[in-house]
C-alpha cells in the first residue's frame, strides 16, 4: 500500500510539475515571424557634394524576440546634384542599397534603434562604383507604420546623409 501511496503522489508531482512548466513558457513565449515594409526616404547630405537624396526601400524583418529584430532592406537612392563650382550641371547618382540590420526595441516596444551595414550599387548615369554603407537610426513603429531617422555613410561616394524614413508595413 506504501509503494501505491508513493506511485501516485509521484505521478501527481509530475502531472502538476509539467502543467506549471507548460502556463510558464506560454507567457513568456512570442510568436516570432516575418515584416514586410515599403518605405519612402528623403535626405539631406551633410557635405556639398550632394543637395538631397530621395529613395524608396523594401525592409524584410524578422523578429527574434518581443524587443529585437534582424533586418534586410533594399530599395533605390538618388543622390541629386546641382551645378559644380563653374556653373556646370552634374550628374545625378542613382544606387540600389543591400544592408542587413539589428534593430532593438528599447522603450514602450514603440521605440527604437537600429544599425545596419551593407554595399551600395551605383546603376546610373555612367557611375561604376560599389561602396560600404553603413547607417545608425531612431525610429518609432507600431503595428503598420514605422518611422525613423537614420544618419547614413557612403565610403567611395564620398558622402553621407541624414534621412528620414515613412514606411507602411504589416506581418506576414
Amino acid at each position: 500500500m506504501r509503494k501505491l501511496q508513493m506511485l501516485c503522489l509521484s505521478a501527481f508531482a509530475f502531472l502538476y510539475a509539467n502543467a506549471t512548466f507548460a502556463q510558464e513558457s506560454e507567457v513568456k513565449n512570442y510568436d516570432q515571424g516575418f515584416r514586410l515594409g515599403f518605405g519612402l526616404n528623403g535626405g539631406l547630405p551633410t557635405d556639398n557634394a550632394y543637395d538631397w537624396s530621395l529613395g524608396g526601400d523594401v525592409r524584410l524583418q524578422y523578429d527574434l524576440t518581443k524587443k529585437t529584430s534582424l533586418t534586410l532592406t533594399t530599395g533605390f537612392t538618388n543622390l541629386f546634384m546641382g551645378k559644380d563650382e563653374n556653373g556646370v550641371d552634374v550628374k545625378d547618382l542613382g544606387f540600389i542599397p543591400a544592408k542587413a540590420g539589428f534593430k532593438a526595441f528599447i522603450w514602450e516596444d514603440q521605440f527604437y534603434v537600429l544599425g545596419e551595414v551593407g554595399a551600395g550599387f551605383a546603376v546610373t548615369n555612367g557611375y561604376n562604383d560599389t561602396t560600404f554603407l553603413w547607417a545608425p537610426g531612431i525610429g518609432y513603429a507600431n503595428k503598420y507604420i514605422d518611422i525613423s531617422v537614420r544618419y547614413e555613410d557612403y565610403n567611395k561616394f564620398k558622402t553621407n546623409q541624414v534621412a528620414l524614413r515613412l514606411a507602411y508595413g504589416f506581418d506576414l
